[in-house]
Formats: structure tokens, sequence, C-alpha cells
């Protein structure tokens, strides 16, 4: 009876480890992070595409969009032609090669810094009076690692996705995880950093990494380390020995060879 009155207090009380953002009360709001910027990072690619009142004014900046044909008032429509690569891929010196502009140095801005650059280059060059450029990522990826249901690489439809969202994507954490370990790495100004949250509390509101960059990595640290099969190999065969000696003095006792008082 007292075993499974105990037993029935451990089950009450484990769960309250495993409860996401436990000091969250009813009614009362909390502020979030919304400082993080997404930075334009080399190997990435960006869909960018320019509009403007007159659209055939804004068709030589949109040559990867597809193919277009010009109507008999002068339209212009698009005529459904793909291209093999979509969008442009950011090179390992940080730069794209966009259509009349050419060479532009975009890594390590911020999508909106980019956009106003190429508009204000289009803008400055007298080719539109008044240019609109938006601009999203085709590549945005995060990676899932340690104590959660499903391991992976992730994609994400535009550039903005919370760390929650993430963890949830990957199948949630798994029962072995530590809820105030939870890592995540990332690529700032070409170095690795590491930010530890713990989403018990509100505070990851507030996490540099609440809202994730492209190529993240999480890392869901679990409770146990997983055993050092190099220190495992090393014991096993330190108790073989020791049995195999024990074995052949037993032997040796025996047969007389060597007497023990």
């Amino acid at each position: 009876m007292t075993a499974a009155a105990l037993l029935l207090l451990a089950s009450c009380a484990s769960p309250k480890k495993f409860v996401y953002l436990n000091d969250m009360e009813p009614g009362k709001q909390y502020p979030v992070n919304t400082e993080t910027v997404t930075i334009v990072h080399e190997n990435d690619r960006l869909d960018i595409k320019v509009s403007c009142r007159n659209p055939e004014l804004a068709v030589p900046f949109n040559s990867q969009v597809g193919a277009y044909r010009l109507s008999a008032d002068g339209g212009v429509t698009a005529a459904g032609v793909e291209t093999v690569e979509q969008g442009y891929r950011v090179d390992a010196d940080g730069n794209i090669i966009f259509p009349i502009l050419g060479k532009i140095k975009v890594a390590g801005k911020s999508l909106k810094q980019v956009s106003d650059m190429i508009a204000g280059m289009i803008s400055e060059g007298g080719y539109i009076r008044d240019p609109q450029v938006s601009i999203e990522f085709l590549n945005f990826k995060y990676t899932v690692l340690g104590a959660v249901g499903g391991k992976g690489t992730y994609s994400v439809d535009g550039d903005r996705i919370t760390i929650l969202e993430a963890i949830a994507k990957s199948g949630d954490l798994a029962k072995e995880a530590r809820l105030d370990r939870i890592a995540v790495i990332r690529t700032v100004d070409g170095k690795q950093e590491i930010y530890f949250n713990d989403i018990r509390t509100v505070d990851i509101f507030m996490s540099p990494t609440y809202y994730l960059q492209q190529n993240d990595i999480i890392y869901v640290e679990p409770k146990h380390k997983p055993r050092n099969e190099n220190a495992w190999q090393t014991a096993s065969f330190i108790v073989s020995l020791a049995s195999l000696f024990s074995t052949i003095l037993w032997a040796l006792t025996g047969t007389g060879v060597i007497s023990v008082n």
C-alpha cells in the first residue's frame, strides 16, 4: 500500500519537470525579443523581386523569374517558363550577381538592408523612379539534434520560426531531455557561438535565439550522458584479464606447482 502511494506521488510530481513555460500566469502579458534580425550569410539563396508602377520597367531586374510576353497594348506578362536555378546564391565572398547592377555585397546585412540598397541603386541609376524590392530566403534551414523525437535538418517557409516551433516540428522533446539545457549553436561573424535556453521559464521569450536564424543548430542535452564506450571496453578487458589470472592461479595450485599456505 505504501509503495503504491509513493508511486502515485512520483507520477504526479514528475510531469512538472516536463511542463514548458511553467512560470507563466493566465492573463499576464510577457515581452518577446523582436529585435532579432535575420542576417544574410554566404551560401544563402535569395528570392529577389523588383516591382514598380510600370511593370515593363522592372522586367530586366526580374530575369530569373522566367520569360515574359509583350502584349499588343504594351503590357508585360510572365510566360510561365521556370528557370533551372531559382534565386540568387550568395557566393563565398558574400556577393550576388544581380541583373543590370552587377556584383552586390549582401553578406552581413539584413534582408531590409539588402532590399533598401538594391532599391537605392536602381533609383540612383535612373532605371526606375520608385522601385519596390522584396526579398525572401529560399533555403532557410535549421538542424535539431539530441534528445528529440526526430533529429534532422528542416526547412522553413520564409525566415521566421521560434525555437518552440522548431522543437515541435522535430517531434517534441524526448523524455530524457533537459529542459534547462537546450542549446542553439549559431554562426556570428564567421565564428560559432552557443546559447543555452531553459524552456521551463518565460525567459525563453527574451532569448537572442528565440527566433532562429538560418543554419542554426539546436542541441537538446539529455539528462544522462552516453556511456563512454572506450572506458567500458577497458574495464571489460581488465575484468577478463583478472578472471584469466585467477583461473591460471587455481590450476597451478591444484597441480602442486604453487602452494598456498
